[in-house]
């Protein structure tokens, strides 16, 4: 009898229609590789989320993005239901989810973080919180969900425009010059660096990501063209990020790499994403191509090293 695997997704968060596309990519994948594969879009109601998981699945494939998925929330939630799961567990979940704190904890492995501060929304309306350029993004969202930089000449507007609430916690963090890198790790090893080039002079926000407009989306450059030692560094500090937060299955680090001073430059972590997009135009995928590995073996690996903490 083949394994019975329940792949959630939707959600509640910013980002439920890319989860839809996520959990529907992976469980046709998971079909494809000869899974029982029963899709559930999560709500709010959890007694209906438990009935669904009833029977208990032999694993659960979580493809939820954004709070409440991805923060330790639905993770909890597996473990009192003694689920296998995949992708990281509550502890490196809600850390991770947490930027100023995964900055802190990365920060004992020896990885390099831009210097940030932790403000209230209410209070970026009144001055700069420090000098422009500058970066600000939600402390606790996932996948460029509000994120703006701040420039030279820009007006400020009001924060009702940004989508933030007053006594929502923002991180602002000096804007890094260069280029963007992003980092997989599956288990112990990382897989590759892509950088990514966001289209014109814009910047890697939540449609440069996820949008299949060639107008819009980013392209993706693997593997990275940049020096050797920046690359080899880059894979050393996902794995770091991935260990010290304790992660497991696939995560994937998101890097700043400012080569626009001396040669070679110098690397910056910023997140750590532990439940990254798993649809066509996904970056973990992509590298994991890159090494051979096709979707549905990705999956399929997903499933086979699902757990619980506890």
């Amino acid at each position: 009898m083949s394994a019975r695997v329940c792949v959630l997704m939707g959600g509640l968060s910013a980002e439920r229609d890319v989860s839809l596309n996520s959990g529907k990519a992976c469980a046709a994948a998971l079909r494809e590789k000869g899974y029982d594969v029963a899709e559930i879009d999560v709500s709010r109601d959890l007694a209906a989320l438990v009935k669904a998981l009833t029977p208990k699945p032999d694993a659960v494939f979580n493809a939820l993005h954004g709070r409440w998925g991805e923060d330790g929330c639905i993770q909890g939630l597996l473990e009192l239901l003694q689920i296998p799961y995949t992708h990281s567990g509550v502890l490196a979940s809600a850390l991770a989810m947490d930027k100023q704190m995964a900055k802190t904890v990365v920060a004992t492995a020896g990885v390099v973080s831009p210097e940030g501060l932790v403000i209230k929304a209410a209070d970026l309306g009144a001055a700069d919180p420090m000098p422009r350029p500058y970066v600000v993004k939600p402390v606790r969202e996932g996948s460029s969900v509000g994120v703006r930089i701040v420039r030279e000449g820009d007006n400020q507007p009001p924060i009702s425009v940004h989508g933030w609430q007053p006594e929502q916690d923002l991180l602002v963090e000096p804007f890094i010059a260069g280029r963007e890198l992003t980092v997989s790790v599956m288990g112990d090893r990382s897989l590759a660096v892509t950088e990514i080039r966001p289209h014109g002079a814009g910047f890697y926000d939540y449609d440069a990501k996820y949008s299949h407009d060639t107008q819009v989306a980013a392209v993706h450059v693997l593997p990275a063209e940049v020096p050797q030692t920046i690359y080899d560094e880059a894979m050393e500090a996902a794995l770091a990020a991935h260990k010290a937060l304790g992660c497991r299955g696939v995560s994937r680090s998101d890097f700043r790499y400012d080569d626009t001073r001396s040669a070679p430059g110098r690397l910056y972590y910023l997140e750590t994403n532990t439940q990254p997009g798993m649809t066509s135009t996904s970056l973990v995928p992509e590298q994991a191509r890159y090494l051979g590995l096709s979707f549905p073996e990705l999956c399929a690996w997903m499933v086979e090293n699902a757990a619980c903490d506890s």
